[in-house]
C-alpha cells in the first residue's frame, strides 16, 4: 500500500505550471452546468407553485399556468434567453424537485430563511418581500399570534412557518400536503388558523364569496422574509445571470407593473423602494 502511494505521490507531483492552470480553468468552465444546460437547450425549466388567486392559478378556459409566479418565471426565462417550460410543484416537493433535477429554478412562494440558504443556492436580489398571515373564523376570538397556543393551526408540508408557530406561540401544527388542503382543513374544524404567505391568505378572505366567515384579524406577519428564485447549491454563474435579470426588473418597474396587472393588492411598499434604490445605483 505505502509502495503505491508513494508511486501515486510521484506520478502526481509533475501537475504544475501549464498543467495545473489547464486543469483548473477546465474545473472552472464546468463548474455551473446548469446555465451552459439552458443555453445548449434554449429552454429553461422552471418550478413555480399553483395554490390559487393572484400568485398562481390555472385558467379555466386555457387550462394555462397565470399569475405572478407564472409571470414572472416565463419573464425569467425570457432575460436568460430561453423559452420557458414551467412545471406546477407542491410546498412538500418543492425542494426535491430542484435538487434532483426535475426544475433548473424555483419561483415558487419559497421565502429566504437560513435552513433552505443552507440546502440551495439562490439570486440574492430579492424579488418579492412577504410575511406569513392567519385566515381564521370571525366567531373565533383569535385576534394576535400569542391567541393560537394550545390550538391545532393548519400549515403546508414544508412551510417555514411551522417553526415559529411551535417554538415562539405554542400551536399545535398540522401539516398537509398542500395549501389547498390546509385551507378545507380549516372550513372543515380540523384546526382554528389556517397560516399561509399574507399574499394568498389576505386576497382570500377580502373578496372569496365562500369566505365570507373567515378574516385575517391579527394585523402583523409572521416571519416576513424577502422572496427570491431558487438554485442548485454552488451554481454561481446561473445565480448570477439571474440576479442580472432580477435587478433590471426593479430598476425598470416591471415588477410593480406586474403586480398591478395580475391583480395583486395592496401593491407591497418592498417594490418601490427597491425600484427608488436600483434606479439610484444606476446612475
Amino acid at each position: 500500500m505505502r509502495h503505491l502511494q508513494a508511486s501515486f505521490c510521484s506520478f502526481a507531483r509533475p501537475l504544475t505550471g501549464v498543467a495545473a492552470a489547464l486543469a483548473l480553468l477546465a474545473g472552472t468552465a464546468h463548474a455551473d452546468a446548469t446555465l451552459d444546460r439552458i443555453k445548449q437547450r434554449g429552454k429553461v425549466t422552471i418550478g413555480v407553485l399553483i395554490n390559487g388567486g393572484p400568485f398562481g392559478s390555472i385558467d379555466a378556459a386555457t387550462q394555462q399556468l397565470v399569475g405572478w409566479n407564472p409571470e414572472l418565471a416565463r419573464a425569467l426565462a425570457k432575460g436568460l434567453g430561453a423559452e420557458a417550460e414551467l412545471v406546477q410543484v407542491q410546498t412538500a416537493t418543492r425542494v426535491q424537485f430542484l435538487q434532483s433535477g426535475k426544475v433548473d429554478l424555483l419561483i415558487a412562494s419559497m421565502e429566504l430563511n437560513p435552513d433552505r440558504a443552507e440546502i440551495l443556492g439562490y439570486a440574492p436580489t430579492p424579488f418579492y418581500r412577504v410575511g406569513g398571515a392567519a385566515a381564521v373564523r370571525k366567531d373565533s376570538g383569535i385576534a394576535q399570534w400569542a391567541d393560537l397556543r394550545g390550538k391545532p393551526v393548519c400549515v403546508s408540508q414544508g412551510s417555514s412557518f411551522a417553526k415559529p408557530l411551535t417554538a415562539e406561540y405554542g400551536a399545535q401544527v398540522q401539516g398537509y400536503k398542500s395549501a389547498s388542503d390546509s385551507l378545507l382543513a380549516l372550513r372543515g374544524g380540523n384546526c382554528v388558523a389556517a397560516v399561509h404567505d399574507s399574499t394568498l391568505i389576505h386576497p382570500l378572505v377580502r373578496s372569496n364569496p365562500e369566505w365570507t366567515q373567515y378574516a385575517a384579524p391579527i394585523a402583523s406577519e409572521i416571519l416576513p422574509a424577502p422572496s427570491v428564485v431558487w438554485t442548485r447549491k454552488g451554481e454561481a454563474d446561473t445565480i448570477a445571470a439571474v440576479d442580472k435579470v432580477v435587478r433590471e426588473w426593479h430598476r425598470s418597474g416591471w415588477l410593480i407593473d406586474t403586480e398591478k396587472r395580475v391583480g395583486i393588492a395592496p401593491a407591497n411598499p418592498f417594490l418601490a423602494e427597491q425600484q427608488a434604490k436600483f434606479k439610484t445605483a444606476s446612475r
